[in-house]
């Protein structure tokens, strides 16, 4: 382990994961909405909104995927210090952080059983923006429609189908989150 993988969590982690973790409630209860968090400082590759995510959403009983170029060296300690999450194969995960493309194929990941369909996976996707434009979204929380750029369409469009099954996700770019539960309807744009 690196001194760099001491760096970087919580300054006020009482204070700091309450913030992280209304945003994070917020992002999913109302999708679309982009919101910023700050108070992470994790390693490269990983965004300051995902760092947040991570540290207020995981710890050690919260087994973690790390896809693509995420599971590196510096993250793996660093998310094992700060958090002390397992991190574990696709299909043992609660939550999985990368790119939409280190994820795929998503059906690899938990959705939930017929009984426990809370036994599901949430998906942290990086994207280089983030923005209001795009698909369209309406359903819980969405008082008419919103718009999020999201990685593409048919996906989340067969994810929302298997409901009370499937994942939610957020997608995270620098210091912005946005939210996308499974119940969330997705129109092309």
């Amino acid at each position: 382990m690196t001194l760099l993988a001491l760096q970087g969590g919580f300054a006020d982690a009482p204070i700091a994961s309450a913030h992280a973790f209304r945003a994070a409630l917020t992002a999913l209860s109302q999708p679309g909405q982009i919101l910023s968090v700050t108070g992470a400082a994790p390693p490269a590759p990983v965004s300051v909104a995902a760092g947040v995510l991570l540290l207020t959403l995981v710890d050690g009983t919260t087994p973690v995927h790390l896809a693509g170029g995420y599971d590196c060296a510096a993250l793996r300690d660093w998310l094992t210090f700060h958090t002390g999450a397992p991190l574990v194969a696709p299909e043992a995960a609660s939550f999985a952080l990368g790119t939409w493309a280190d994820l795929q194929p998503v059906g690899r990941f938990a959705q939930g059983l017929p009984d426990y369909p809370d036994r599901s996976c949430t998906l942290i996707v990086e994207m280089a923006a983030l923005s209001n434009t795009g698909a369209r979204l309406t359903g819980p929380g969405i008082a008419d429609h919103a718009r999020l750029n999201l990685p593409e369409v048919a996906a989340f469009q067969a994810n929302r189908a298997r409901f009370p099954l499937g994942f939610d996700a957020f997608f995270t770019a620098a210091d912005q989150i946005a939210g996308l539960p499974r119940s969330t309807h997705v129109e092309d744009f």
